[in-house]
């Protein structure tokens, strides 16, 4: 067997196969346990390595189920809703790698402390990273829905793992609802559509749609998948779930499900700019850019009056969720009125960009979040202080992610949000400002978490947290730091691929469509 010639299938398969091994591992070693799933996503990590470089060197890869030759294109597959079809671009294979990546660095991070019920606990774990990963690599719209289903009942099980708070159980159901409300509107959306085209593969779709135009079906199927991915991103004011779910949720967690958020919100991309393409209206993008200020304005609000350590976190999520957004709605704003070159580009570029930075910033402020209260066993920031005296390395880890969550050089933050400033003020220079103004704040907001939680007098003595939590961190903010200081590497070599997959949708249906 090939093995590159199946490496769209493997990546589901091996975490997917070592998810129902860990229970029974589970019951004859707990340290074999850790190393199956280690091995199990190490593996599924350099595979997909493997899959991003084919795919950025030799374009878009089409893997059919069940074909005799997977890889060969099949013009009629598209017509029969029973074959799965994996369809993997640049943009794909970005999302791919951004959410393997950061299960592995999470996976590190929950060996240092989940000790009960691990065994169900890796299961629901390598289940929520199926589920990311079918959502990014699958061509076929019911699949989509499959998987995301997949994604949201294992996170909804893992905020309530810990169990500590009533809270938590409450978080746990926000999310399962606010996730069966978005996957109602997707399967209903899917039937609309199955039903005027007899047709379940996207690229099959937007080929259909590009030869007899928009109709109100199609319309009302797009306002569907529109609000269902932009709740399941926690765009505001459908954001409600993200406090309390990452707020609850165990550290390792929280910044997995910053992974599964971006999952929902390439499944927007998706919908906009290859299944719909040239035949949106500017609403859409208009309504992307007022999403994305929504969620920076509350974001940023809300994260002023909150004084649990990563409830604030989360709402400083939301914000950067916003500047996404904002990015996304001018780079479509931008392809729609053919000024791809003048602003649309680098806004698409900054907001992809901005899709990875986010998550490292933000996990890594959850990680050391999680690191704090593992040793303290207190979230409130009046009840936290002088913590700098025992926790030196998660104290300068905290301030990198503090620097990169602001934007401040020489971080990767900046390096997005500079990008997203300068497209923005082209459309609107009142829109920059408000972007410029609100990440500010947010460093205002950050300052005064580190002054409450690391400066002043030494309150207890305490410890600095685990050997693998603080390895996952440091990678984190090496990250961070590389991402900074040579944003032309990654944006050449990582960013771009996936910013021409949006941009040339034509590519994506002749590829797929034969």
């Amino acid at each position: 067997m090939n093995v590159m010639e199946h490496l769209p299938a493997l990546i589901i398969a091996i975490p997917l196969l070592a998810a129902f091994l860990t229970p029974l591992v589970d019951k004859i070693s707990k340290k074999v346990r850790n190393a199956v799933v280690f091995i199990a996503l190490a593996a599924t990590f350099i595979l997909t390595i493997f899959l991003v470089q084919d795919v950025f060197e030799n374009g878009i890869m089409i893997y059919v189920m069940g074909a005799s030759n997977p890889t060969q294109t099949i013009p009629m597959q598209a017509a029969v809703p029973i074959r799965i079809v994996l369809e993997i671009d640049g943009l794909s294979a970005f999302m791919a790698l951004i959410s393997v990546l950061i299960a592995l660095i999470g996976l590190i991070y929950s060996f240092s402390h989940v000790e009960e019920r691990g065994g169900k606990f890796y299961t629901l774990f390598l289940l929520m990273l199926v589920g990311m990963l079918g959502m990014e690599l699958t061509g076929d719209l019911f699949n989509l829905f499959v998987f995301l289903e997949i994604a949201s009942i294992a996170s909804a099980a893992l905020i309530t793992y810990e169990f500590k708070r009533g809270s938590t159980t409450e978080a746990a159901l926000k999310y399962i609802v606010i996730s069966s409300i978005a996957a109602l509107f997707v399967l209903f959306a899917i039937g609309l559509l199955y039903g005027e085209y007899d047709l379940l593969n996207m690229a099959a779709i937007a080929k259909a749609i590009k030869i007899t135009g928009l109709s109100n079906i199609d319309m009302i199927a797009l306002i569907l998948f529109f609000a269902a991915f932009a709740m399941k991103a926690g765009a505001a004011p459908m954001h409600m779930w993200m406090p309390d779910a990452y707020g609850e949720a165990p550290g390792a967690v929280s910044m997995v499900l910053i992974a599964v958020t971006q999952a929902s919100l390439y499944a927007l991309l998706r919908v906009c700019f290859t299944i719909y393409a040239d035949s949106l209206h500017v609403v859409i993008p208009a309504a992307i850019i007022i999403f994305g200020l929504i969620s920076i304005f509350i974001g940023v609000t809300m994260a002023l009056i909150q004084d649990d350590i990563k409830r604030l976190i989360a709402y400083a999520a939301v914000a950067e969720v916003g500047y996404i957004l904002l990015a996304i709605g001018v780079g479509l704003y931008g392809v729609l009125n053919n000024e791809v070159e003048l602003y649309a580009r680098k806004a698409l570029q900054g907001g992809i960009f901005h899709i990875f930075n986010d998550i490292l910033d933000i996990g890594l402020l959850f990680l050391v979040a999680g690191g704090i209260i593992y040793i303290t066993k207190e979230r409130n920031l009046n009840k936290l202080g002088g913590l700098a005296h025992s926790m030196k390395y998660t104290s300068i880890l905290f301030l990198i992610g503090l620097a990169a969550v602001a934007g401040l050089p020489p971080m990767n933050g900046f390096a997005s949000k500079i990008m997203i400033y300068e497209s923005v003020y082209k459309v609107s220079p009142i829109l920059s400002i408000v972007a410029i103004l609100a990440s500010i704040i947010m460093l205002a907001i950050f300052v005064k978490i580190f002054h409450s939680v690391f400066t002043g007098p030494k309150i207890s003595e305490q410890k600095d947290v685990p050997k693998l939590m603080l390895a996952s961190m440091i990678i984190l903010a090496a990250l961070i730091i590389f991402f900074g200081l040579f944003p032309d590497i990654i944006i050449n070599n990582i960013v771009n691929p996936a910013v021409n997959a949006l941009i040339e949708n034509a590519a994506y249906i002749s590829n797929v469509m034969g």
